[in-house]
C-alpha cells in the first residue's frame, strides 16, 4: 500500500516538525490546571494527551483533520481511514487500489472460528468480537519483526502492517459473529468486488435488505470511526499499545473498554427508551404523548438516553446526518418518528427542567442510530456495539499509527494516595 505508507510518511514529518516547534517555544510550559475534583473525577476535562487523528468541538462537533462531520459523512471507511492516518483525503482511484489490498489480507483463521463456535451460545457478541481479534494475536508482523529486532523508527510501518490485516479481517469476522450468535451459523463468503461496508452488510445476511442497508453500514462505520483520544476505549487501547504491546492486543482491549454501558452500549439504550414510547401508545403517538413520557421519566429521575454530552454544547451533527438519512430512507417508520417527536420537544423541556441544570439539552449520535438500524431488521440490540467497534478500530488503527510513528513514549501517569492529596491541600494552605 505504497501511497497509503507515503503520505502517513509525509504526515508525520509534518506533525513531528509542529512537535518540534512546540517544544522549542517551551517544552515545560504549563498547559492546564489539575483541579482535585479533576483527579477524583475521571479526569474529567484534563488536558493531558495529544491526539492527531480527530478532535470534538463543542460547538462544531467531531472533526477529523480539518474536516467537518458534514465534510466526511458521505465518504466511504476507507476513505476515513486514510483521512485518520494523513490528515487529507485520498485521490479519486485509492478505493480501488485499497480494495484490490484488502482483498489479498481477508481471510478468518479457522482457529478463529473454531474458538468463537465453541463459546456458551448466550455469549455477548462484544465478546467475541474481542476474543476474535485476540485470538489471531499470534498473526501480528510487529511482533515478529520486533522479536527480530527493528529500529524505533520502523514501528509504525509493521503496525500499519497489523491495521490493515486486521481491518482486511473484520467485516468477515463481524458479520460471522452475527452469523454464529443470531442466525443458522452458515458464513456468508466474502465479495472481493464490494467495498468494506458493502461486505459486512452482505454478510450479515439479514433478510430484506438492499443497497439502502448497506449505505445505512456505511454511513454508521465512518460516523463513529474516531472521537478524540480521551474516550475510554481509544484510551486504553493507546495505553495498551504505547507498551508496544501489538495491535491485536490493543484493539481487543480498546473493545473491552467499549462494551460498557456508560460507552457503546448507549444506542441500545436510546432505542429501548422509543420502543417504550411505541409499546405505550402505540402508532398513533403523538408530540404531547412523547412530551408526558418524556417529563415522567425525568420526574422518576431518570435520564433521557441519547441525549446529553460530555464535550458539545450543540445537537451532534452526527445526529443530524443519520437524521438526514432517515428522512431520505426511513420517514415512515415508526421508530424514526418517534425519535424525531423526541428530538422535536426534549431539549425545550430538558432547558427548563430542574431549573435548567442539564448543561447539553441536544441530541447525540446515539438519540437516532438505533432506530434506523432496526428498521433495516437488526433485532438483536446486542450486537449494536459491535457496529461500533468495528468503525472505531478505525480510529484504534490510525491513534497508534501515528503514535509508533512520532515515537511517543509508554503512557505512565503518575498517582497519589488519599493522603498525599490532604497532606499537600495542607501544605500549600488551600482551603477550597
Amino acid at each position: 500500500m505504497s501511497i497509503l505508507k507515503e503520505e502517513i510518511r509525509l504526515n508525520l514529518n509534518n506533525l513531528q516538525n509542529e512537535i518540534d516547534s512546540i517544544f522549542a517555544q517551551g517544552k515545560s510550559a504549563v498547559l492546564s490546571e489539575v483541579t482535585v475534583g479533576q483527579v477524583y473525577g475521571g479526569m474529567r476535562g484534563l488536558t493531558a494527551l495529544v491526539c492527531n487523528t480527530s478532535y470534538v468541538d463543542p460547538y462544531s462537533g467531531l472533526h477529523i483533520g480539518e474536516y467537518t462531520t458534514e465534510d466526511f459523512s458521505s465518504r466511504y471507511p476507507e476513505e476515513i481511514f486514510f483521512l485518520l492516518c494523513t490528515g487529507k483525503f485520498p485521490e479519486s482511484d485509492f478505493l480501488d487500489e485499497f480494495r484490490i489490498e484488502l482483498n489479498k489480507r481477508t481471510g478468518v483463521p479457522e482457529y478463529t472460528w473454531d474458538v468463537l463456535r465453541a463459546l456458551p451460545k448466550d455469549t455477548h457478541p462484544m465478546t467475541m468480537l474481542s476474543l476474535g481479534i485476540l485470538s489471531m494475536e499470534n498473526e501480528s508482523i510487529f511482533k515478529r519483526e520486533y522479536q527480530k529486532g527493528i529500529a524505533k523508527t520502523e514501528y509504525w510501518k509493521y503496525t500499519l502492517e497489523d491495521a490493515l490485516n486486521v481491518l482486511a479481517k473484520l467485516p468477515e469476522l463481524a458479520a460471522g459473529i452475527y452469523r454464529i450468535r443470531f442466525g443458522d451459523g452458515e458464513l456468508i463468503p466474502h465479495n472481493p468486488n464490494l467495498d468494506w461496508a458493502g461486505n459486512l452488510a452482505n454478510m450479515l445476511g439479514i433478510s430484506g435488505t438492499d443497497e439502502k442497508f448497506a449505505k445505512l453500514i456505511r454511513l454508521y462505520l465512518v460516523l463513529h470511526c474516531d472521537h478524540e483520544g480521551g474516550n475510554v476505549s481509544a484510551f486504553t487501547s493507546r495505553v495498551v499499545n504505547s507498551a508496544l504491546s501489538d495491535l491485536y492486543y490493543a484493539i481487543s482491549a480498546g473493545l473491552n473498554g467499549l462494551a460498557g454501558p456508560l460507552h457503546g452500549l448507549a444506542n441500545q439504550e436510546c432505542l429501548k427508551f422509543i420502543l417504550k414510547i411505541h409499546e405505550r401508545y402505540g402508532v398513533a403517538v403523538t408530540l404531547d404523548n412523547v412530551k408526558n413520557f418524556v417529563l415522567k421519566t425525568l420526574d422518576s429521575g431518570k435520564v433521557i438516553p441519547g441525549y446529553g454530552h460530555a464535550v458539545l454544547r450543540v445537537t451532534d451533527p452526527r445526529f443530524t446526518a443519520f437524521m438526514k438519512f432517515g428522512d431520505e430512507y426511513c420517514q415512515e417508520n415508526y421508530c424514526f418518528k418517534i425519535a424525531k417527536m423526541l428530538f422535536a420537544v426534549t431539549p425545550n423541556i430538558l432547558k427548563t427542567y430542574n431549573g435548567g441544570k442539564v448543561a447539553n439539552p441536544w441530541p447525540n449520535v446515539d438519540a437516532a442510530s438505533g432506530s434506523l438500524l432496526l428498521k433495516f431488521g437488526m433485532d438483536q440490540f446486542d450486537y449494536y456495539t459491535v457496529l461500533f467497534g468495528v468503525s472505531r478500530i478505525l480510529g484504534f488503527c490510525a491513534q497508534n499509527i501515528l503514535a509508533q510513528g512520532l515515537g511517543q513514549p509508554i503512557i505512565r501517569p503518575k498517582s497519589v494516595t488519599n493522603k498525599w492529596v490532604v497532606e499537600h491541600l495542607k501544605n500549600n494552605k488551600i482551603n477550597a
